[in-house]
């Protein structure tokens, strides 16, 4: 009995500890396979990691990221040394536009009406109300300095110049601008008016200051017209166009001065244009008219001696008011002019803008017209 006892025991405890190994073996193989699985896991929170940090640096770079044309990036990278910005993909596309837009001619304007659709006809014509020249400013916004102007919206039918001879009558002046101004602009002209101012107290001399008038204002502009005005006459009919047209043409036709007639048919005096060619034919003016008189009758003998014919608008339209004054200093009527028209024919030639002198003083560009003072000599 004994001896079969301890065999029980020994069969007992040798399935026992086949048992325990198996168990160790069992435990370590587990502790094997997740120390395995935990490596695994590590493996792939670092690189988890990594793609993370790329990731957060691409949306930091976005973040980063400005658009100037709607469809092409700016980059500006940022480091802690330096803030370099490189350049911009999508300024070469606006330089070149740029770039187009400068080559490219601006659109040419369509020519102005011969007839100006913003003409209003008739007009009233006063001077009892004192103008001043800021308020002529005022009104005429469109004012290039030296009284320059041409349309905006259409190319002007003539580039005009108006020539004014003038001394010491600035109060007519200021009332010519006021009505003057307006007028033109309507009449959609490309304008500039001079005013040439007759320096020192000699006799004065309307015609050569005419002749200066020619000559200054093409230093500024290609003029193909000249209108050559007295100071003190003011269109009363804004159809009556300050322009030249195949013949010379004569725009005071009917002055309230004469009782809104025309004084006589040779009449060319007040206020006429005549083109460059047409006045270059005729040598300009003459210039030894010395005092009030007589120089109007000249250039009608020098017009009809190169068979040229002085056009007019109607009577109606051809109204002009006279700033009613008395006669100025210094210009009493020359006793000389009959004598002189006379022989308009022999003298023509020789005496005009191909003999013209005379030294300018001063050239001032003002905000209504540009005033050249000169010095014409004496007789």
């Amino acid at each position: 009995m004994a001896g079969g006892d301890s065999s029980v025991k020994f069969l007992l405890l040798h399935r026992t500890c086949k048992l325990v190994v198996l168990l160790c073996f069992l435990h370590i193989s587990v502790t094997v396979f997740f120390y395995v699985r935990s490596l695994d896991v590590r493996f792939s929170f670092v690189q988890n990691q990594q793609h993370s940090n790329v990731s957060s640096t691409q949306t930091n770079q976005v973040r980063h990221t400005g658009f100037t044309s709607g469809t092409e990036p700016k980059v500006v990278l940022t480091t802690k040394e330096e803030h370099r910005e490189e350049p911009k993909v999508s300024e070469q596309p606006k330089e070149e536009k740029k770039k187009k837009e400068e080559v490219e001619p601006e659109k040419k304007l369509e020519k102005c009406p011969e007839t100006s659709p913003l003409l209003v006809g008739p007009l009233r014509v006063e001077f009892t109300s004192p103008v001043n020249l800021d308020q002529i400013k005022d009104q005429n916004p469109n004012l290039q300095p030296g009284g320059r102007f041409r349309p905006r919206d259409c190319e002007a039918v003539m580039k005009v110049a108006i020539i004014i001879p003038f001394r010491k009558r600035e109060e007519h002046l200021k009332f010519w601008l006021f009505y003057l101004h307006p007028i033109l602009q309507r009449q959609q002209l490309d304008y500039g008016v001079y005013v040439i101012n007759q320096d020192g107290d000699q006799i004065f001399n309307r015609a050569k200051l005419l002749n200066v008038g020619y000559l200054e204002a093409l230093k500024d502009y290609d003029y193909e017209c000249f209108v050559f005005s007295d100071v003190d006459l003011i269109p009363m009919d804004d159809h009556n166009t300050y322009k030249c047209f195949s013949q010379p043409r004569h725009l005071s036709v009917s002055m309230d001065k004469f009782g809104f007639r025309l004084p006589y048919n040779q009449y060319f005096g007040g206020v006429s244009s005549m083109s460059k060619e047409q006045y270059l034919k005729i040598n300009g003016f003459p210039n030894n008219y010395w005092g009030w008189g007589g120089e109007d009758d000249d250039i009608f003998n020098r017009l009809s001696s190169k068979g040229m014919s002085i056009s007019r608008p109607s009577g109606d339209v051809g109204k002009c008011r006279m700033i009613h004054h008395d006669r100025d200093k210094k210009n009493d009527p020359n006793p000389q002019r009959f004598d002189r028209i006379a022989h308009t024919r022999d003298t023509m030639h020789k005496d005009g803008i191909n003999s013209l002198s005379y030294q300018v003083v001063k050239t001032e560009r003002l905000d209504l017209f540009t005033k050249v003072t000169v010095d014409v000599g004496k007789p």
